[in-house]
């Protein structure tokens, strides 16, 4: 299998999987070590996501839940979301977004219980439907600055047999807020998808 279209230094990335992931902006990331121009138009895009697949995918579009369950989000995840101090359970979502029958995005939610409550109650039963839809549908939506991660798969944050040959996969990751509640969602790009966007670019 062809090498993945990044860049990523591994010198940079943390060594046990008990680290948390070092997110950052884009131009934080020296450039020599940023993803290609392609991936990166994605990692930065900050419309819908669903919507930009669904796109892509001409139709065949659907959403794989892996695990949802209640549990105390990652620390690093707990500050961005502002619970350092109070940590509370959160429903975390782990799902694969599917275009044309091939896994092209492992995303994970923090859905803080906090924040299910009054118009956002019905998150807790989700299901299949995509979460970009819903929050991309509603026009109080903010959103922090997007963050991007290489993720290594000695890390732990995402399941190992998604990697296939991969060493690397790159990832972004911000907060949403509705009724100034947050939702931190994360999106790592999958090999399956990493190769269609080379074969798809101009010689």
């Amino acid at each position: 299998m062809p090498a993945l279209p990044t860049t990523c230094d591994a010198t940079m990335l943390p060594h046990p999987a008990s680290v948390p992931l070092r997110w950052r902006p884009v131009q934080h990331w020296p450039r020599a070590n940023r993803p290609n121009l392609a991936l990166r138009d994605w990692l930065s895009h900050e419309g819908s996501l669903t919507a930009r697949l669904q796109q892509r995918s001409q139709g065949y579009f659907q959403v794989h839940i892996l695990r949802q369950h209640l549990a105390l989000p990652h620390l690093d995840e707990r500050q961005l979301l502002g619970q350092y101090r109070r940590p509370s359970l959160a429903l975390i979502r782990e799902v694969i977004l599917q275009g044309r029958g091939e896994d092209w995005v492992f995303a994970r939610s923090v859905l803080p219980l906090q924040s299910l409550t009054g118009r956002l109650r019905h998150l807790r039963h989700q299901g299949s439907k995509p979460l970009g839809a819903f929050l991309f549908s509603r026009p109080d939506l903010a959103r922090s600055p997007i963050e991007l991660a290489c993720i290594s798969p000695q890390q732990g944050y995402v399941p190992i047999s998604l990697y296939q040959q991969a060493q690397h996969l790159w990832g972004r990751r911000s907060v949403f807020y509705l009724d100034r509640k947050p939702l931190l969602v994360s999106e790592v790009f999958l090999p399956s998808f990493c190769q269609g966007l080379a074969h798809s670019q101009p010689r």
